[in-house]
């Protein structure tokens, strides 16, 4: 069994400190168990009062570039607000389930402010949601730092969980 890799793929710069921190504490936390990656792509500047057409160009645009970093045979997961509800177990199940079966990457994806293209919805092979609310997109790649890091303590056992 190859060792997986989980790729986190996200649109923006990470600006605030105390978000880098944590982000960092848990790859820190991670790196003993899971390698995690992240790749961190510049957002498309939108333009003010933009047209429909030019968001989806803009949206496009940050999909090529995701679609750019994905291997042909990585498993691929989108947050998506109105995907699958899923529980810490659940995302728990997943990572193991593409362990066991010898998935290449598991290859995670938070889209820019304007969402994910077309392209990148229809070469993901699961669409997950953390709930209804909106979150701002720096503090949900910290809240999925957290999220695989439980995943891992699930499939440890741990007491983390409780």
């Amino acid at each position: 069994m190859g060792k997986m890799k989980i790729k986190l793929i996200v649109v923006g710069k990470l600006k605030e400190k105390y978000l880098k921190e944590g982000i960092s504490e848990y790859q820190k936390r991670l790196s003993t168990m899971i390698p995690v990656e992240i790749i961190e792509l510049p957002d498309e500047k939108i333009p003010d009062r933009a047209s429909a057409k030019e968001m989806e160009l803009v949206k496009a645009r940050e999909g090529d570039k995701i679609l750019a970093r994905i291997g042909g045979d990585d498993k691929v997961v989108i947050l998506a607000i109105n995907g699958k509800l899923m529980s810490s177990e659940d995302l728990a199940d997943l990572v193991k389930n593409s362990e066991i079966y010898g998935t290449n990457n598991l290859v995670l994806i938070i889209g820019g402010s304007l969402g994910l293209s077309d392209e990148v919805n229809k070469r993901s092979d699961v669409q997950i949601s953390f709930g209804r609310m909106t979150l701002p997109h720096q503090l949900m790649r910290l809240v999925l730092m957290e999220q695989i890091y439980r995943a891992q303590m699930i499939n440890r056992g741990s007491a983390y969980h409780k």
